[in-house]
């Protein structure tokens, strides 16, 4: 699904940033789009692949890189399916079955649900391992947990790891508590920030490099990085990355509005907005009203399902002074939690294994202000920005 822009309504400075993007990310070239680079490299060898439906070609994001690969005769195993599956077409949280692809009569095997690693019977015969997934910089975005399990299978059964890098349109800035490791779990599994500004390449080279793999086992990676790209830049993705990541704005919003995802609110999962808004039922405040639908694949049984609710839409927060000064915005965590009308319900516990720890919960509950709260995260902030420097593929 394409990111259409025409949809929202933005300022004058907003559309100039936008036509800016617009024009590097033309110039950008991803992995996949580099196949002078990798294809020798699949020649004569049996390949396993990890890819959904963002593994597309930029220039044509109607050509998915299976098919591509497929008609260059490379000779394609398995396919391995990550959370929301091969095509994109599982909601959040839903799990991912075996299967087969109509397309290619290739075997889909899911990494998502019980069996979050390949298997050794799974790699078995396999020479190398492709991995092309487009991620959005976010600790509790789960490609890259993917990805560790992927790369710890690799190192145990000695298989090469082929990443087609991708830029990361969060990648433009670092925020937000660092993980606890008493807090590792699917949606936090290393000890970094919950925007860690880093692409799928670097990431795979820190997890090496900091030795996170069980037994602290290595594995073989092969990069082919993006070409044209550098943190700084603001990159608009040509597919959606799951189903309810639906445009820029939920993805800039993404990284803040999915700590909701540990309370007692919606985030418009079954509306026209997910992750662009927050309400449930029976607040007194607000600023919009909306009533969660089932939508297949999508949102199969939302939150507060066909039920009225009410509270605020948060596109508006994506303007100049957020591309000015890119940061958490906490203050809509402040102001919700402030006026609910009912604090005692308003965290579960999956509040704290998307914080990474018990800290910020009870910052929030607190009242502590925004300043207090981000001096508390300087320190490792600083210590996590260091040893980020030397995985770096790209210039800041």
């Amino acid at each position: 699904m394409r990111i259409l822009w025409s949809e929202y309504k933005k300022p004058a400075l907003i559309f100039t940033l936008l036509l800016i993007s617009s024009t590097i990310c033309a110039q950008v070239l991803c992995g996949a789009d580099q196949p002078e680079r990798y294809l020798h490299l699949l020649k004569n060898k049996k390949i396993a692949v990890v890819v959904n439906q963002t593994s597309c070609l930029h220039h044509d994001t109607s050509v998915h890189l299976v098919d591509f690969l497929i008609k260059k005769n490379v000779n394609i195993r398995c396919i391995f399916a990550p959370e929301h599956g091969f095509r994109g077409n599982y909601e959040a949280g839903a799990s991912v079955k075996n299967d087969t692809d109509a397309n290619t009569g290739i075997v889909v095997l899911s990494l998502y649900g019980k069996n979050k690693k390949p298997t050794p019977s799974q790699l078995a015969g396999i020479d190398i391992v492709l991995f092309d997934i487009q991620d959005v910089g976010a600790r509790f975005y789960t490609y890259i947990s993917t990805l560790h399990y992927v790369m710890e299978a690799c190192a145990e059964q000695k298989k090469t790891l082929l990443i087609l890098d991708r830029p990361n349109p969060n990648g433009f800035y670092v925020d937000g508590p660092v993980l606890n490791n008493k807090y590792t779990s699917f949606v936090g599994m290393h000890p970094v920030p919950v925007v860690h500004g880093m692409t799928i390449g670097e990431y795979a080279r820190m997890i090496n490099g900091e030795k996170w793999l069980k037994n602290k086992l290595s594995c073989r990676l092969q990069i082919i990085s993006v070409k044209n790209y550098k943190h700084s830049y603001r990159y608009t993705l040509p597919v959606a990355p799951s189903p309810n990541l639906r445009n820029m704005t939920a993805i800039y919003l993404y990284p803040t509005i999915c700590f909701l995802e540990g309370t007692s609110y919606s985030l418009g999962r079954g509306t026209q907005w997910p992750f662009e808004c927050a309400g449930k039922p029976g607040l007194v405040h607000g600023d919009i009203e909306f009533t969660p639908i089932p939508v297949k694949g999508v949102a199969d049984n939302p939150p507060y399902s066909n039920t009225l609710c009410r509270g605020y839409r948060y596109s508006k927060f994506i303007d100049s002074s957020f591309f000015k000064n890119p940061r958490l915005l906490l203050n809509i965590l402040l102001q919700l939690y402030s006026r609910d009308n009912d604090t005692a319900s308003f965290f579960t516990p999956f509040f704290e294994k998307l914080a990474g720890n018990s800290t910020f919960r009870q910052q929030l509950a607190g009242g502590i202000d925004e300043k207090t709260i981000r001096q508390s995260w300087e320190r490792d902030l600083n210590q996590y920005r260091i040893m980020r420097r030397k995985y770096l593929i790209y210039a800041e």
